[in-house]
């Protein structure tokens, strides 16, 4: 799953990484070391501009809220749980279909953290010795250093009990497609700890890389079928994972601290 990740890029950075055509300096965001559920996000995406001339999409860097809304929902109170979709199933699940279909984009990140729980703890859980065992956290990034670009949706609620012109009537929400994990070799692995993606969790955002960018924000591309071909794992062996300080799991920490690589897992023995 992604429940938290890192996004430090500068607007004008991933302008230039993205070929954004049109983003708005007051929808800036502040370096965010610990993205959590419903906050807003960087997202891009194509889309014509609103009362423009020309129909033609325009490759755009937005803010939205993480945690999907679908448009025929009641109220809003589900976003928070619709942060993430499986790529197995986001075609048909009624929640997401039609954003599968004409509303994807790209959250760019640093990377995301994972938790995985050491095997003496998960023991001891099971045993019934142990109600709340620590978890490790890990940071899970591309090797080269590049931008971590996850595979969203994105969709539009309308606020039914706010009058047209309340600046809140609308609401943009996004969610991140995720993928089984990779098992095999991580291309940068700590020293002590996991060898592979899946040994953290079973779960992954699902990574595109630049030759699949244009192809996943094209909005005229809405045959399912050729869409899921869009939804195939990057090749393996591009991650690298590493320990960080637990301080991470507190959604109140923040900061670049967050991200430095501990020599060795904070939780004990994990592996």
């Amino acid at each position: 799953m992604c429940g938290r990740y890192a996004s430090s890029r500068r607007p004008e950075d991933l302008a230039g990484i993205f070929e954004i055509e049109k983003w708005e300096p007051e929808e800036t965001l502040e370096p965010d070391y610990n993205v959590a559920p419903t906050k807003e996000v960087y997202a891009v995406l194509d889309r014509p501009l609103k009362d423009a001339d020309s129909p033609r999409p325009v490759r755009q860097l937005r803010k939205l809220k993480w945690g999907l809304v679908p448009s025929w929902a009641k109220t809003p109170e589900g976003g928070a749980r619709m942060i993430n979709a499986r790529a197995e199933t986001v075609h048909e699940k009624p929640a997401y279909r039609r954003a599968f279909a004409a509303r994807r984009c790209i959250i760019p990140a640093d990377g995301y953290y994972e938790w995985v729980t050491g095997t003496q703890e998960r023991e001891l859980e099971v045993e019934g010795k142990k109600k709340r065992p620590r978890k490790q956290p890990y940071f899970v990034l591309p090797a080269d250093g590049s931008v971590f670009a996850m595979a969203g949706l994105y969709e539009f609620w309308r606020d039914r009990t706010l009058p047209d012109d309340h600046p809140q009537a609308w609401w943009a929400t996004c969610s991140v497609i995720t993928t089984e994990a990779e098992q095999t070799p991580l291309a940068v692995a700590p020293a002590e700890g996991p060898g592979t993606l899946a040994e953290i969790h079973p779960r992954m955002p699902l990574m595109l890389t630049p030759d699949r960018w244009d192809a996943w924000l094209d909005p005229a591309r809405t045959d399912p079928d050729t869409l899921r071909d869009l939804l195939a794992p990057p090749p393996p062996g591009l991650m690298r994972a590493y320990p960080v300080s637990t301080a991470v799991s507190n959604v109140r920490n923040n900061g670049a601290d967050l991200l430095k690589e501990l020599p060795a897992p904070e939780a004990g023995t994990l592996f």
